[in-house]
Protein backbone atom coordinates (compact mmCIF):
# COMPACT_ATOMS: atom_id res chain seq x y z
CA UNK A 1 0.00 0.00 0.00
CA UNK A 2 1.89 3.78 -0.68
CA UNK A 3 1.50 5.83 1.91
CA UNK A 4 1.39 9.46 1.10
CA UNK A 5 1.84 12.40 3.20
CA UNK A 6 -0.37 15.45 3.73
CA UNK A 7 1.24 17.64 0.82
CA UNK A 8 1.29 15.00 -1.20
CA UNK A 9 -2.32 14.04 -1.08
CA UNK A 10 -2.50 17.83 -2.22
CA UNK A 11 -2.13 18.40 -5.83
CA UNK A 12 -1.96 22.57 -6.14
CA UNK A 13 -2.60 22.20 -9.64
CA UNK A 14 -2.20 19.28 -11.73
CA UNK A 15 -0.16 19.55 -14.98
CA UNK A 16 -1.96 20.06 -18.48
CA UNK A 17 -0.47 16.46 -19.19
CA UNK A 18 -2.15 14.91 -16.33
CA UNK A 19 -5.47 17.11 -16.97
CA UNK A 20 -5.36 15.40 -20.54
CA UNK A 21 -4.49 11.94 -19.08
CA UNK A 22 -7.55 11.99 -17.13
CA UNK A 23 -10.31 9.71 -18.97
CA UNK A 24 -13.57 10.74 -17.59
CA UNK A 25 -16.25 8.71 -16.42
CA UNK A 26 -19.90 8.84 -17.94
CA UNK A 27 -20.61 9.83 -14.26
CA UNK A 28 -22.28 13.30 -13.79
CA UNK A 29 -23.15 14.59 -9.87
CA UNK A 30 -26.16 17.01 -9.84
CA UNK A 31 -26.55 19.00 -6.11
CA UNK A 32 -30.02 19.60 -6.19
CA UNK A 33 -30.06 22.94 -4.05
CA UNK A 34 -27.14 21.34 -2.00
CA UNK A 35 -26.02 24.93 0.73
CA UNK A 36 -23.43 23.38 2.61
CA UNK A 37 -19.80 24.99 0.81
CA UNK A 38 -18.36 21.66 2.87
CA UNK A 39 -20.43 18.85 1.40
CA UNK A 40 -20.35 20.86 -2.54
CA UNK A 41 -16.15 21.04 -1.76
CA UNK A 42 -16.21 17.38 -0.52
CA UNK A 43 -18.06 16.34 -3.87
CA UNK A 44 -15.90 18.27 -6.20
CA UNK A 45 -12.73 15.91 -4.15
CA UNK A 46 -15.00 12.66 -4.88
CA UNK A 47 -15.32 13.92 -8.44
CA UNK A 48 -11.97 14.14 -9.21
CA UNK A 49 -11.06 10.92 -7.34
CA UNK A 50 -14.19 8.69 -9.30
CA UNK A 51 -13.12 10.98 -12.70
CA UNK A 52 -16.82 11.88 -13.22
CA UNK A 53 -17.65 13.77 -15.71
CA UNK A 54 -18.65 16.84 -14.75
CA UNK A 55 -20.35 17.94 -11.29
CA UNK A 56 -23.76 20.37 -12.23
CA UNK A 57 -24.60 22.89 -9.10
CA UNK A 58 -28.12 23.79 -8.89
CA UNK A 59 -30.60 26.08 -7.08
CA UNK A 60 -28.83 27.78 -3.76
CA UNK A 61 -26.07 25.73 -4.33
CA UNK A 62 -22.42 28.11 -4.30
CA UNK A 63 -20.47 27.90 -6.70
CA UNK A 64 -16.74 28.50 -7.18
CA UNK A 65 -14.90 30.62 -6.39
CA UNK A 66 -15.44 30.38 -2.92
CA UNK A 67 -12.71 30.16 -0.33
CA UNK A 68 -14.94 27.28 1.87
CA UNK A 69 -15.58 25.34 -1.37
CA UNK A 70 -11.56 25.63 -1.95
CA UNK A 71 -10.83 24.81 1.19
CA UNK A 72 -13.00 21.20 1.22
CA UNK A 73 -11.91 20.69 -2.28
CA UNK A 74 -8.32 20.77 -1.53
CA UNK A 75 -8.54 22.80 -5.16
CA UNK A 76 -10.16 20.14 -7.50
CA UNK A 77 -12.72 22.91 -8.34
CA UNK A 78 -10.21 24.32 -10.40
CA UNK A 79 -10.05 21.45 -12.94
CA UNK A 80 -13.24 19.35 -11.96
CA UNK A 81 -15.56 20.48 -15.21
CA UNK A 82 -18.37 22.10 -13.13
CA UNK A 83 -21.73 23.85 -14.66
CA UNK A 84 -24.55 25.58 -12.73
CA UNK A 85 -28.07 25.17 -14.01
CA UNK A 86 -31.00 27.03 -12.24
CA UNK A 87 -32.58 24.03 -10.60
CA UNK A 88 -32.49 20.40 -10.55
CA UNK A 89 -35.36 20.05 -13.01
CA UNK A 90 -33.55 21.99 -15.72
CA UNK A 91 -29.99 20.55 -15.22
CA UNK A 92 -31.82 17.08 -15.66
CA UNK A 93 -33.78 18.03 -18.82
CA UNK A 94 -30.61 19.57 -20.23
CA UNK A 95 -28.57 16.20 -19.46
CA UNK A 96 -31.06 13.88 -20.81
CA UNK A 97 -30.73 16.42 -23.82
CA UNK A 98 -27.26 15.85 -24.12
CA UNK A 99 -26.12 12.30 -23.06
CA UNK A 100 -28.30 9.75 -25.06
CA UNK A 101 -29.44 6.87 -22.77
CA UNK A 102 -28.61 8.24 -19.55
CA UNK A 103 -29.65 6.78 -16.50
CA UNK A 104 -31.01 9.34 -13.60
CA UNK A 105 -30.14 8.24 -10.20
CA UNK A 106 -31.78 10.24 -7.34
CA UNK A 107 -30.68 9.26 -3.71
CA UNK A 108 -33.19 9.76 -1.12
CA UNK A 109 -35.08 8.07 1.45
CA UNK A 110 -38.65 7.74 -0.74
CA UNK A 111 -41.47 4.98 -0.48
CA UNK A 112 -40.68 4.32 -3.61
CA UNK A 113 -36.92 3.79 -3.39
CA UNK A 114 -34.99 0.76 -4.08
CA UNK A 115 -32.17 -0.20 -1.95
CA UNK A 116 -28.53 1.08 -3.60
CA UNK A 117 -27.46 -2.51 -4.10
CA UNK A 118 -29.89 -3.36 -6.07
CA UNK A 119 -29.65 -0.10 -8.57
CA UNK A 120 -26.52 -2.41 -10.48
CA UNK A 121 -28.61 -4.51 -11.91
CA UNK A 122 -30.22 -1.68 -13.47
CA UNK A 123 -27.90 0.10 -15.29
CA UNK A 124 -25.39 -1.75 -17.92
CA UNK A 125 -21.61 -1.80 -17.37
CA UNK A 126 -21.32 1.15 -20.50
CA UNK A 127 -24.36 3.30 -19.53
CA UNK A 128 -24.02 6.78 -18.39
CA UNK A 129 -24.95 7.69 -15.08
CA UNK A 130 -26.05 10.98 -13.21
CA UNK A 131 -26.53 10.58 -9.49
CA UNK A 132 -28.71 13.18 -8.27
CA UNK A 133 -28.39 14.35 -4.28
CA UNK A 134 -30.64 16.92 -2.07
CA UNK A 135 -30.71 19.69 -0.05
CA UNK A 136 -29.15 18.51 3.63
CA UNK A 137 -32.68 19.03 5.24
CA UNK A 138 -35.12 18.61 2.60
CA UNK A 139 -33.67 16.22 0.14
CA UNK A 140 -34.20 16.06 -3.53
CA UNK A 141 -36.66 18.02 -4.89
CA UNK A 142 -39.89 16.28 -6.02
CA UNK A 143 -39.44 17.01 -9.60
CA UNK A 144 -35.98 15.88 -9.64
CA UNK A 145 -37.48 12.52 -7.85
CA UNK A 146 -40.51 12.81 -10.56
CA UNK A 147 -37.54 13.15 -13.53
CA UNK A 148 -35.20 10.02 -11.81
CA UNK A 149 -35.46 6.58 -13.47
CA UNK A 150 -34.80 4.93 -10.51
CA UNK A 151 -34.89 6.46 -6.34
CA UNK A 152 -31.81 4.85 -4.18
CA UNK A 153 -32.08 4.68 -0.79
CA UNK A 154 -29.17 3.60 1.27
CA UNK A 155 -30.30 1.31 3.86
CA UNK A 156 -29.83 2.57 7.53
CA UNK A 157 -29.72 -0.39 10.15
CA UNK A 158 -29.48 2.36 13.36
CA UNK A 159 -31.07 5.01 15.16
CA UNK A 160 -30.19 7.82 13.23
CA UNK A 161 -31.71 7.62 9.64
CA UNK A 162 -29.64 9.96 7.79
CA UNK A 163 -26.47 10.45 5.95
CA UNK A 164 -24.43 13.64 5.39
CA UNK A 165 -25.32 14.53 1.58
CA UNK A 166 -21.49 13.52 0.81
CA UNK A 167 -21.21 10.34 2.43
CA UNK A 168 -24.32 9.39 0.68
CA UNK A 169 -22.73 10.80 -2.32
CA UNK A 170 -19.60 9.15 -2.22
CA UNK A 171 -21.32 5.67 -1.02
CA UNK A 172 -24.05 5.81 -4.08
CA UNK A 173 -20.73 7.11 -6.66
CA UNK A 174 -18.74 3.78 -5.63
CA UNK A 175 -21.65 1.60 -5.39
CA UNK A 176 -22.60 2.82 -8.94
CA UNK A 177 -19.48 2.93 -10.83
CA UNK A 178 -18.09 -0.09 -9.39
CA UNK A 179 -19.54 -1.71 -12.30
CA UNK A 180 -17.23 -4.34 -13.30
Amino acid sequence: MVRLNAKQLRVSLPSEEDLKSIQHKPIWIVLDNVLDTYNIGGIFRLAEAIAASEVILCGGSETPPSSRIHKAAVGTEMWVPWRYEADARTAILNIKEQIPNIKIIAVEQDENAIPISKVKALVSNDQPIAIVVGHETDGVSADALKMADVIAEIPMWGVNKSLNVIVSTAIAAYQLTCRE
